[in-house]
């Protein structure tokens, strides 16, 4: 078997040599756009590796069922703690990229018209593949338009397919649908899964401060959990995850919570990423068109509003992190039969 050199194994002749400043193809000294180029390849690396993570975690999460046994819900689970890692330090990066200046930015800045961020192919799978869906898009269709400043025919399509396709959203709502501890089999015959809701139900509205409207959340609560459900969830998927929450110390729920826990993280880091590079654009440019170009409506478009809109709206997850609406003091959790409560344990 021949050695392996390290330049060879990482190519890092292609790595090395595929940073090519327009500003140097103009004759304009501009210090700052190495560090512009090499920020951004270093994001679209991770991207790949986020996709990487994500599609592999969907694999596993799509097997009807997942055999728990097998530390299947384990892997995904630490998938996802790495994707949350590594948009740590993509928030990080947008630090070194506050090194440069604006009028440092301004010597190349007009060289890059119409590429732009906007286009980045990998985060639009991101976001898609998560399943962050159309309806929930600043913009809408305008996100992902074409022409300048947008997106080719191939990668507007590549990122139609991912909307449509399977989604980690969707595979968790049929996860947490199949969840068969809320199913009556594994209640004692004196007590069903519907008395506990009822009973719950009741906690809850009491539970509740002498300001909050109880006929409001009683409505909600009603609505939520067994008529139309929230979002993307159905009432099914919305009782089973509220359950894993309010019952996650039971050895079985350790992974389930964990898991949720970690979507809402990968929401938060998301967020502030957006925060950050929204505040570093506004900094830079203030309200100039960005390099993209037009809004929508084939408007001028301050560069920041895009972000603004995106920071507002593109929450993933909220379905999951508004169940803290309906959580209970531990103190007051209502009983779970011994049926249950055996089934959730390792020994059994």
């Amino acid at each position: 078997m021949p050695n392996i050199y390290y330049n060879d194994y990482l190519q890092l002749d292609k790595i090395l040599n595929s940073q090519e400043p327009e500003s140097a193809k103009h004759n304009v000294v501009a210090h700052d756009e190495m560090l512009f180029i090499i920020i951004h390849q270093t994001y679209e690396l991770w991207f790949k590796q986020i996709i990487y993570e994500l599609d592999s975690s969907m694999d596993i999460l799509q097997k009807d069922p997942i055999d728990d046994n097998s530390g299947e819900l384990g892997i995904v689970v630490s998938r996802l703690h790495r994707i949350a890692e590594i948009w740590k330090l993509c928030i990080a990066q947008i630090e070194v990229l506050e090194t440069m200046r604006s009028q440092d930015f301004l010597e190349f800045r007009n060289f890059l018209t119409p590429a732009s961020g906007f286009q980045s192919l990998q985060f639009k799978l991101i976001e898609a593949k998560m399943g962050l869906e159309m309806m929930q898009r600043h913009g809408g269709e305008y996100y992902k338009r074409t022409g300048n400043g947008g997106f080719p025919k191939e990668d507007y399509e590549k990122i139609s397919e991912a909307e449509i396709g399977r989604t980690f959203k969707k595979l968790l709502v049929i996860w947490l649908e199949r969840m068969p501890f809320l199913q009556q089999q594994y209640w004692e015959d004196s007590q069903a899964p519907q008395n506990f809701w009822e009973s719950y139900q009741q906690i809850f509205l009491n539970s509740l401060n002498e300001y909050e409207n109880k006929d409001n959340r009683l409505a909600d609560f009603q609505s939520i959990f067994f008529k139309e459900g929230n979002g993307t969830f159905s009432p099914t998927a919305l009782r089973s995850a509220l359950f894993i929450m309010l019952y996650k110390d039971f050895p079985l729920f350790q992974l389930p919570y964990q898991l949720l826990t970690v979507l809402m993280d990968l929401d938060e880091y998301m967020s502030v990423w957006r925060y950050k590079h929204l505040m570093m654009v506004t900094r830079m440019i203030g309200i100039r068109v960005g390099t993209g170009g037009i809004n929508k409506e084939g408007k001028s478009e301050g560069g920041g509003s895009y972000l603004e809109g995106a920071l507002r709206q593109h929450r993933i997850y909220r379905e999951i992190s508004e169940l803290a609406t309906y959580l209970i003091e531990r103190r007051n959790l209502p009983h779970i039969p011994v049926s249950v409560s055996r089934n959730l344990s390792f020994e059994r």
